[in-house]
């Protein structure tokens, strides 16, 4: 198993910074990408964290993504808006998309959104994250163009991505609920996380490249390629297809229909609704009604083994908390990939390290 450093986030954010330098980035979107990927670390989703840097990277010097890019609406009737990223940096991206929804579902009392070609969102539960700070319930529907990597229900190759599927509704009084999932059984990331930490994966999550059932990572990494299964069996594939369909087909333009083309870049299409719950029902109703519900919900007793029942976004809070604490976990693997992609990049591996305050065997 690789050794794994422990860096304070202060230090981590300043070293994640000095490598965005090398995509050319301006301060305001270097920033914007280094919080972005942190707050995903934090959580403990490290598969959208600061490992993504080295696949940005090779995409930047392929040309597939455009730094200091912003998105460009396509439509606009008022309620209705159809936005194009221009392969910019997903973050910034998906903020300026979720800033016009959110000022018309403010204004109007919804609106639907729908996004093409953006660099990978990274994490689309930060986008749930934005609409319910405002009071408003989200639901985003994305796809994934790269390489597929995830196999249908029945079948035994990759053919679409991990196509994510996210929730937020607010919970006057209480933290939001946030239901940020992939419709594949894990995320494509934590294969990496797992190849790089020499962990295996759990059984049933993985098929090698011969259709079988594997529990070696490898197969998400390096060639020769297997794919994820999706998770609940025909009915995450079922999410997954949906997905497809409207973040890609309808709000991107572009679904995964072709084997992959060896490119790096990760090109996200995302389908958001967003709307205010107080225009549409009782909002102290609704609200009462929430907490009443996940009380009870909570309020089951815990099989052996576990602590008490949590609901979405709980899990999220406590290791963020945690992480605040002590640090963010980077495997020596990850780190060294990062160290390789700010070579890449131009930047100084061992200002990189200065900075992190890391110390190489």
């Amino acid at each position: 198993m690789a050794s794994t450093f422990l860096i304070p986030l202060e230090r981590l954010r300043v070293a994640v910074n000095e490598i965005m330098g090398g995509f050319g980035s301006d301060s305001r979107e270097a920033q914007i990408v280094t919080d972005n990927l942190l707050h995903a670390n934090l959580p403990g989703h490290h598969s959208h964290g600061i490992g993504m840097l080295p696949r940005y990277a090779n995409a930047f010097l392929e040309g597939g993504l455009r730094p200091n890019g912003h998105v460009l609406t396509r439509l606009d009737s008022g309620t209705l808006l159809a936005l194009d990223g221009q392969a910019g940096f997903g973050q910034v991206i998906g903020q300026e998309a979720m800033q016009l929804g959110i000022a018309r579902a403010k204004a109007h009392g919804s609106c639907i959104v729908a996004l093409a070609n953006s660099h990978h969102l990274c994490r689309i539960g930060a986008w749930a994250e934005m609409a319910v700070a405002e009071g408003l319930v989200s639901l985003h529907f994305a796809n994934v163009i790269s390489r597929p990597i995830v196999a249908p229900w029945g079948g035994s190759d990759a053919r679409f991505g991990t196509n994510p599927f996210a929730v937020g509704i607010p919970v006057p009084g209480r933290d939001p609920i946030v239901l940020d999932m992939a419709t594949s059984i894990i995320a494509q990331g934590k294969t990496r996380v797992a190849h790089n930490k020499g962990e295996s994966l759990a059984p049933g999550q993985m098929l090698d490249d011969q259709g079988r059932p594997t529990t070696d990572p490898k197969f998400g990494v390096i060639e020769p390629l297997g794919a994820l299964r999706t998770f609940g069996e025909h009915k995450g594939f079922g999410l997954a297809l949906v997905c497809e369909l409207l973040g890609g087909a309808l709000a991107g333009g572009l679904a995964t229909h072709r084997p992959a083309s060896g490119e790096q870049r990760v090109l996200n299409g995302m389908l958001t609704i967003l709307f205010d719950p107080a225009r549409l029902a009782d909002a102290t109703l609704f609200a009462s009604e929430m907490r009443a519900f996940i009380d009870w919900v909570k309020a089951s007793p815990p099989q052996d083994g576990v602590d008490r029942v949590r609901v979405a976004g709980e899990p999220e809070r406590e290791m963020r908390a945690k992480r605040l604490a002590e640090g963010i976990p980077v495997d020596a693997n990850t780190w060294t990939e990062l160290l390789a992609a700010a070579t890449k990049l131009g930047r100084d591996p061992a200002e990189v390290n200065r900075l992190a305050g890391v110390t190489l065997p």
